[in-house]
């Protein structure tokens, strides 16, 4: 008789979200991952209708007022703009991870999210993966995810 693990995954994608997520067979890791107490980064590409101000710009880095209260600071950076096609790449970085917290923190300044991705969780990227496509972790990144979290690796017990 075998034993399948439970897999979780580590925060979540939205329907009409693409990009990184990463699953794992250990809960509280999961937990620790996406607590915003332990400042995890994720950083996003965001399509968007319109071109960002300086002023809008610092209003993401500097947090946005939502119906759930103030988003943390953000790191942002303006990727691209074509004003004939009045779009916008924006990236942008949180550690704080609420429903559709990117999409509505865009909505709140007046930008529509067209496209949305999760380039990275953590120092993890897609690193060349397709849509679709996985790859287990090596041990090291494992490691690194532990440490991330504040929490001792599980194969540290078995020494």
């Amino acid at each position: 008789m075998s034993v399948s693990a439970r897999i979780f995954p580590v925060g979540r994608l939205d329907y009409d979200t693409s990009g990184a997520l990463l699953m794992t067979n250990d809960g509280l890791l999961a937990n620790r991952l996406m607590h915003p107490r332990f400042g995890i980064d994720k950083t996003y590409i965001a399509k968007i209708s319109g071109i960002p101000t300086k002023e809008a710009l610092e209003q993401l880095a500097s947090g946005v007022q939502l119906e759930d209260g103030p988003t943390a600071k953000a790191k942002v950076k303006l990727l691209s703009s074509d004003r004939k096609k009045d779009h916008s790449a924006v990236e942008l970085t949180i550690h704080e991870g609420r429903n559709r917290q990117v999409r509505r923190m865009f909505k709140a300044l007046g930008f529509n999210v067209i496209k949305l991705k999760r380039e990275s969780y953590g120092f993890l990227g897609l690193n060349g993966l397709h849509p679709g496509e996985s790859r287990m972790l090596k041990p090291h990144e494992v490691k690194a995810l532990y440490q991330l979290s504040g929490q001792v690796d599980k194969a540290d017990f078995h020494k």
